[in-house]
């Protein structure tokens, strides 16, 4: 019996005898079955070529990537905090460099994941540090491997510990999450995003999206609910979930600049957003 993951999301399943002939997270419009079709991998298999690199994001902040890249290269971020660490998104690979570096940071007090194409091997991950996994109920059928140690929440907002904070914004999926780290740059704020906020090219702006690899965008009301669900919080940076997809001053203000020109491409006219 194996944990097969896919290869195309990086997605653990169940413990099964031989792989399924398909993964619902790809098949969904907001994914894609991989071009020469469905392909699985295991744990084992995935470290004999693979390796996670390590890099310091900011202070107490740590991105941990694949390379080569697996799935659709995400990093997960291990934000270290006094009361305990938490892993922010999750990657497929873990072997034992990688848990000999997390555990002298600190280990893993609890596991927050985005939206499904970051779950990947997040029940692997919250055994191995005795962790528990925060997810928002809105995505519960995504969950391929279940497990006691998945916590879904329910709401706009769900209080953590150190006045960390996670936040259901929405659009690119229904329990699409962020999470509020208001200690970040010397009290500043950060959000941590994923592609729930995608930082673009352009460090200036960020970007929203049902769908990245299929184009389809998201409409008006889903940017109103995102603006909305943000306005109680501070925050003056945004890490995304690829290496050097963070922007390091002025994130509000780039958020209401990007709403603003994206109803403007959608709309065909002008919006005025509150950039306060």
């Amino acid at each position: 019996m194996e944990n097969f993951i896919c290869v195309q999301c990086g997605a653990q399943f169940s413990q099964s005898a031989e792989p399924s002939s398909r993964c619902p997270i790809c098949e969904d419009e907001r994914q894609f079955v991989r071009h020469d079709g469905q392909q699985w991998t295991t744990l084992q298999e995935l470290a004999l070529h693979h390796r996670n690199r390590f890099e310091e994001e900011a202070p107490q902040l740590l991105g941990i990537g694949t390379e080569p890249e697996f799935a659709i290269g995400q990093r997960a971020l291990l934000m270290q905090s006094p009361a305990g660490n938490l892993l922010w998104d999750c990657i497929s690979l873990l072997d034992n460099k990688t848990v000999a570096e997390v555990r002298a940071r600190g280990g893993i007090r609890a596991i927050a994941i985005s939206h499904p194409h970051f779950y990947s091997s997040m029940v692997e991950w919250a055994e191995r540090f005795d962790a528990q996994i925060y997810l928002h109920i809105a995505d519960r059928q995504w969950v391929m491997r279940k497990s006691p140690r998945i916590h879904f929440w329910e709401g706009t907002t769900f209080s953590l510990w150190d006045d960390l904070t996670l936040i259901n914004c929405g659009g690119h999926f229904e329990g699409g999450t962020v999470l509020h780290w208001p200690a970040c740059g010397n009290g500043k704020g950060a959000l941590l995003t994923s592609d729930i906020l995608t930082v673009v090219q352009d460090r200036r702006y960020v970007s929203f999206m049902r769908s990245y690899p299929n184009l389809i965008p998201i409409g008006t009301a889903a940017i109103g609910r995102i603006l909305e669900t943000l306005e109680p919080f501070s925050f003056d940076q945004i890490y995304g979930g690829w290496r050097k997809a963070n922007i390091l001053t002025g994130a509000r203000a780039a958020v209401a600049r990007s709403a603003e020109r994206y109803l403007q491409a959608i709309n065909g006219s002008a919006h005025a957003i509150n950039v306060a």
